[in-house]
């Protein structure tokens, strides 16, 4: 869909309100603009993580993510062969364990 209008400086720039229903925007909707080269993005705003989380939350959040820092990391691997090498090595010790854990 193509809707040409004329930019006057001194009426503000208004979507049309098919543009808007094409794009699926709600009234009251928070909007994102962005410019670049000549050319405006106008994108749905995000809700931020402060606003989805309470302060409890987060500071749970973060210890496990701290946590989890701890643990054992493997990589970065110089090439994929390597990458897949290391798994199929994986496998076959996960698969030892399982069957030594067997009754």
């Amino acid at each position: 869909m193509t809707v040409a209008i004329k930019n006057n400086n001194k009426i503000p720039l208004v979507v049309p309100a098919s543009v808007r229903r094409r794009a699926g925007f709600k009234s009251g909707q928070e909007l994102e603009f962005k410019a670049s080269g000549g050319v405006i993005t106008i994108l749905p705003k995000m809700p931020s993580a402060d606003d989805e989380y309470t302060a409890e939350q987060r500071a749970f959040i973060d210890a496990q993510l701290d946590a989890d820092e701890n643990t054992h990391f493997h990589g970065p691997f110089e090439t994929t062969d390597a990458l897949i090498a290391h798994v199929k090595n994986e496998i076959k010790k996960r698969a030892v364990l399982k069957k030594s854990k067997r009754p």
